[in-house]
């Protein structure tokens, strides 16, 4: 029996990195302004300011969640991502990876990973183990994870590019 309803449990999950920050936040807080000084009160500023910065990590990764339940398991191991789906799959390593783009005429949204050589890799938003792709994502370089999850939670109806590969950009200018 569980204490906790699944629901609750998974705004928890949903908002963990947050909550932690929260604490630390706190308690850096705690130690810096009311305790009676010395080393704990020096201390108290570094832990509030990595608590600071692990909310603000923590709003980022709780804003990409989609939930889980929809098509398919997703892994990101060391670079590589796989997705089993119950139609389609694939594997892609990062460092292939030459466009993002997110599919918002899918229901439900899906990410577009594109490489050469092979098939675009569809993988849905909300598929299980999805949340692991923020880490992988915030690796691309040049990537801009805030322009990312402002496109997740958009309503444009259309492929939206969020990331290319600098090689692919140069290519790709024109004069006019």
């Amino acid at each position: 029996m569980a204490v906790i309803r699944p629901e609750a449990a998974a705004a928890l999950r949903r908002w963990r990195e947050v909550l932690v920050g929260l604490a630390a936040l706190l308690l850096g807080l705690y130690w810096a302004f009311l305790t009676g000084g010395g080393l704990l009160h020096w201390v108290g500023y570094v832990v509030a300011f990595g608590g600071a910065a692990l909310i603000l990590a923590g709003l980022q990764r709780a804003r990409f969640r989609q939930g889980g339940g929809g098509p398919g398991i997703v892994q990101v191991i060391e670079g590589r991502i796989s997705y089993f789906g119950p139609l389609s799959g694939g594997i892609i390593d990062l460092e292939d990876l030459r466009q993002l783009t997110l599919d918002q005429t899918a229901r439900p949204a899906h990410w577009m990973l594109h490489a050469p050589g092979q098939p675009p890799l569809a993988i849905p938003t909300n598929a299980e183990g999805a949340d692991q792709l923020f880490d992988a994502f915030a690796t691309l370089p040049g990537i801009r994870t805030e322009h990312m999850l402002r496109q997740m939670h958009a309503e444009a109806g259309h492929v939206v590019v969020i990331w290319q590969s600098p090689d692919t950009q140069s290519a790709t200018r024109r004069l006019h």
